[in-house]
């Protein structure tokens, strides 16, 4: 199954772009009369004839379609310290879009070692990961925001901080409710500072644990993801 990511569709013919025209028609050989897929990352999926397979402008013609295709019954968002060494971080938005998320913060806190990203770069990770894992919906990327800002953001769902400080904390499985909205908070590999855990906390965070181990920043960021869509199978 081939899927394309269309986020400008609007009717039902449509043409690919010269890029995706080259890659449908020169590297997959894909020919009139075949079939292939649209998603539009707003959960329209649709499955399309090519009418015209011209290398820099394939034309389609849609034949099927799906509104809310693989949509879930709660969201997920990450604030997530960008890593030093960034192929680290796109590891991590590539596998959590196939997994399953919703949005995803960058998140600079006092320990953070890299206070910049390049979102074009992040932004082509997370659409070749829906492409991969045949999603309708692209998880958002948010601009960068400072710990401060992101943990007085207004969230009416489930809120943790995941630190490895010793203290009073659960585990992420026991702590997540099934079909609520989560938003967790990841440090980077120096972790957060304790003020600012006593600030999540302050701000209805709970501090939670993924485990026994010590995981990097990337490591631990997709545990969490993994967890949460765990819980609500």
């Amino acid at each position: 199954m081939h899927l394309f990511y269309t986020p400008d569709l609007q009717s039902d013919i449509y043409r690919l772009s010269e890029e995706e025209s080259k890659h449908c028609v020169r590297v997959l050989r894909l020919a009139e009369g075949d079939i292939l897929n649209l998603a539009d990352g707003k959960g329209l999926f649709c499955e399309a004839v090519i009418t015209s397979a011209h290398p820099k402008a394939c034309e389609l013609k849609i034949v099927d379609k799906k509104s809310d295709f693989g949509k879930r019954e709660f969201r997920l968002i990450m604030a997530v310290s960008p890593t030093k060494n960034i192929d680290r971080y796109e590891w991590f938005l590539e596998k959590a879009t196939e997994i399953g998320i919703d949005a995803i913060i960058p998140l600079i806190g006092r320990y953070s070692e890299r206070k910049e990203i390049k979102p074009e770069r992040l932004e082509k990770v997370i659409v070749s990961a829906i492409k991969q894992s045949i999603k309708a919906y692209l998880p958002q990327l948010q601009q960068t925001q400072s710990f401060k800002t992101v943990i007085k953001i207004p969230f009416p769902g489930q809120k943790f901080i995941a630190h490895c400080y010793a203290g009073e904390k659960v585990f992420l499985r026991d702590a997540v409710t099934k079909g609520n909205d989560v938003l967790i908070l990841i440090g980077p590999e120096g972790d957060f500072s304790v003020e600012e855990v006593e600030s999540a906390i302050m701000e209805g965070f709970v501090p939670v644990s993924l485990g026994d181990s010590r995981l990097r920043t990337e490591t631990a960021a997709l545990v969490a993801c993994h967890t949460v869509n765990l819980i609500n199978q």
